[in-house]
């Protein structure tokens, strides 16, 4: 409903004085409150409350597809050379509701693919180009994206015609690199496999300013000091993708710019010979827009008229378009030959002497002193016509930073190391979210393994696990070591990008063997066990550490009077120190772990919502949250031991005493010393249990009590038994992207 004053509801709402009848024709028709724009959410009312939207935000009922759609499937149909040929055809047909650059749509296609890409930060894996998530808010909306919802639409007739054979996540990289491919570059290839959502991704935290483009202090303990950016973020302000291109909260200091530009690829895992690469390669092509004025520019594509059929940033001045579009405010192209693959970015920028200006939208940006006429890009639209280039605070970084600068002059002074280092960049780049090799597709899939892409060994996939399981079980290891070392193996998974897990088995290597969340000593214990088991049998450790875990459910389960077996798909292999960069598995440490009842210290955001996060990586809803975390406490696999929450006398038997328990009124809850609470019976007025605020939101949040009232139920003794299980091996096969 409009919110303009002649379209107001003619009912007031408020007024308890008029009554109208149910079918007055006077009623405004629609219900207040319905609508999202103008209610008050749970969330609103009660801002402290547990919010567990994030695992339940990807509800199929978002989703047109039907629930047997597999896009593995349609993709075995899809005439690849075609519509490579399309995407080809496509970066030279300037249409005149957005004409090209120079006739070349390469550089706004790369845009579009590069920001979509580098959202990804290495601390929680989030963020990135593998699931389209750039056609919904905010990114669609971001200042550091103007004018790439134009890029879209054009690549729209060809999503149109290909439809479900290809996904948009997959679409956007793809233009990108065949953007670079027609302008010259030999690419490192492509792999197609990431499916598209179809609401937007609101667990991702883009940082907790309320303005776009807000100064970036609030980001920092010290701004003096990238390092100390909040965690997980990677990006220096609201809005943008990387840094400021004008400097550090837009003052220009090429010095200080590269140190916010070291640190914010690091985050991206990118280290320096990567950050020039992608730097330059993405400079050496395309051109910055700002002639003119950027404060006319419309309403973003979220916020513009229904007219505007999600487009926004409506330019008034003249064409708006061409030569008058504003984009990034700063104007001009980088390079001579704005639409070829050539060294001009790092001959452009050692060649000349450079001076600060303002762009005519009034950007600060690094412009040549004196140039020669044919060394200068010419016009977008008048070819006769030259323009002067300029650089960004962020590219004059590459020529004063000490360490940039070698790189720069090396690759200016080898072209085809540039192109390689470039190509190598800009595959991890957009293909950093995907996963394992396991998760690529396509015709151009790169033979050559990369350390980043966590590349683990095919595993046996045939043996008598029968007698794997006889031995485990013989083993003298008892339930709690069994699953906490199975467990531990697998939580490190994360949904977002797609990595850790328990294949690999690389809980053995360093860093994950000395983590202190896995408990070093019982864990060296534990392998000490399983190695030589999975020795006898030529099997993995990776099967042999998750078989130990589901042996001790199943006797977990016998203890309480069911006889089961829980699932195995064997297969798993073993990753060796040579097949794992060490340092970019350090942000997957967990730092707590609610199943496991464990905080590793006192952080501001409290251990439910740290749960959460964990839960949400993992790809757990909810309700196997809450029947994952009954089960292991009452099994006794707490971090240390410790006897928080295990609300049962019978340790060790896979009962729903958890859930009993918390949800009997025969008990007080009560504060105890700091983050532990009491309680105690009030029939005796002794304390029987102790938990954590973990414990207790099970039955304090409405919906999680919801939950485990479900569980304590005397009917589902069998189904929290049963569901456990398969909430249990879910976890176990998360990252078995073969099984998929």
């Amino acid at each position: 409903m409009s919110n303009s004053k002649d379209d107001k509801c003619p009912v007031d709402h408020n007024q308890n004085s008029k009554k109208e009848e149910p079918n007055s024709e006077g009623r405004c028709p629609v219900m207040h409150g319905g609508n999202t724009s103008s209610n008050q959410s749970v969330m609103d009312w009660w801002p402290k409350a547990l919010n567990l939207d994030i695992l339940h935000q990807h509800d199929t009922k978002t989703n047109p597809l039907q629930s047997n759609f597999n896009y593995r499937e349609e993709l075995k149909k899809l005439d690849i050379e075609a519509l490579k040929k399309d995407v080809h055809n496509l970066m030279t047909d300037s249409q005149e509701w957005w004409p090209a650059d120079w006739g070349h749509y390469g550089g706004l296609m790369i845009r579009m693919a590069w920001h979509s890409a580098g959202t990804y930060r290495t601390a929680d894996g989030r963020g990135g180009g593998g699931t389209g998530n750039q056609r919904f808010a905010p990114l669609n909306s971001w200042p550091d994206n103007v004018n790439l919802d134009k890029a879209r639409r054009l690549l729209w007739p060809i999503k149109k015609k290909y439809g479900n054979k290809i996904s948009w996540a997959d679409l956007i990289i793809l233009a990108g690199t065949i953007a670079y491919e027609n302008m010259g570059l030999k690419t490192f290839g492509f792999a197609f496999g990431r499916e598209d959502i179809w609401h937007p991704e609101q667990d991702i935290y883009w940082g907790a300013e309320k303005e776009w483009l807000a100064p970036s202090d609030s980001r920092y303990e010290n701004l003096e000091d990238p390092a100390t950016m909040e965690n997980p973020l990677a990006a220096v302000q609201m809005g943008l993708i990387y840094v400021n291109p004008e400097g550090v909260n837009g003052v220009p200091d090429p010095s200080k710019t590269a140190e916010q530009v070291r640190e914010t690829f690091k985050r991206m895992a990118m280290n320096d010979e990567e950050t020039v690469a992608l730097t330059a390669g993405g400079h050496t092509v395309g051109k910055a827009h700002g002639n003119g004025d950027a404060s006319i520019l419309g309403p973003d594509p979220e916020s513009a008229g229904v007219e505007e059929q999600g487009l926004g940033w409506s330019n008034p001045n003249k064409s708006g378009k061409g030569r008058y579009t504003v984009t990034s405010g700063l104007e001009g192209a980088w390079t001579s030959h704005p639409t070829k693959w050539d060294n001009g970015f790092f001959e452009m920028l050692f060649n000349h002497e450079w001076e600060l200006c303002k762009s005519p939208a009034g950007a600060w940006q690094w412009e040549p002193k004196a140039i020669k006429e044919e060394d200068k890009p010419v016009d977008v639209e008048d070819f006769t016509i030259h323009q002067n280039p300029m650089m960004t605070d962020a590219d004059m970084a590459m020529k004063v930073d000490p360490a940039y600068k070698e790189i720069s002059l090396k690759f200016m002074n080898d072209f085809d190391a540039f192109s390689d280092a470039f190509a190598r960049a800009w595959f991890k780049l957009t293909h950093r979210d995907m996963g394992p090799k396991s998760c690529y597709f396509g015709p151009d899939v790169p033979k050559e393994d990369l350390i980043w892409q966590d590349s683990i060994p095919i595993g046996k996939g045939a043996y008598d696990i029968t007698a794997v399981k006889e031995k485990i079980t013989n083993s003298g290891l008892n339930i709690s070591e069994m699953v906490t070392t199975a467990w531990d193996s697998a939580r490190t998974f994360r949904g977002s990008d797609k990595r850790g897990g328990a294949n690999g088995a690389r809980i053995r290597l360093i860093p994950q063997k000395d983590w202190e969340g896995n408990e070093p000593e019982k864990l060296a214990k534990v392998l000490s066990v399983l190695e030589p088991i999975a020795a006898e049998f030529g099997i993995s450790i990776a099967d042999t550490i998750v078989l130990a875990g589901n042996v001790g459910i199943e006797k977990a389960a016998k203890n309480a009077g069911i006889n089961l077996k829980v699932p195995f798909a064997p297969g798993r292999g073993d990753a060796t120190n040579e097949m794992t960069d060490i340092e970019s598995f350090e942000p997957l440490e967990p730092l707590a772990d609610g199943y496991r009842n464990w905080l590793k210290k006192e952080y501001i955001v409290s251990p439910e919502e740290l749960m959460l996060d964990r839960t949400q990586l993992m790809g757990l809803t909810a309700p196997e949250m809450t029947v994952l975390l009954g089960g292991m406490r009452v099994i006794g696999t707490n971090y240390g031991g410790t006897k928080y929450g295990v609300f049962t006398d019978s340790v060790g038997a896979l009962t729903n005493d958890f859930f009993v328990n918390l949800t009997d009124m025969g008990y007080d809850w009560e504060p105890s010393e700091k983050g532990l609470y009491n309680i105690r019976s009030k029939k005796t007025g002794k304390v029987k249990y102790t938990a954590t605020r973990i414990d207790l939101v099970f039955g304090s949040n409405s919906i999680l009590r919801s939950y485990a009232e479900f569980y304590a139920q005397d009917d589902n003794k069998e189904r929290f038994v049963q569901d456990f299980v398969d909430a249990w091996v879910k976890v176990m096969n998360a990252d078995r992207f073969d099984l998929k």
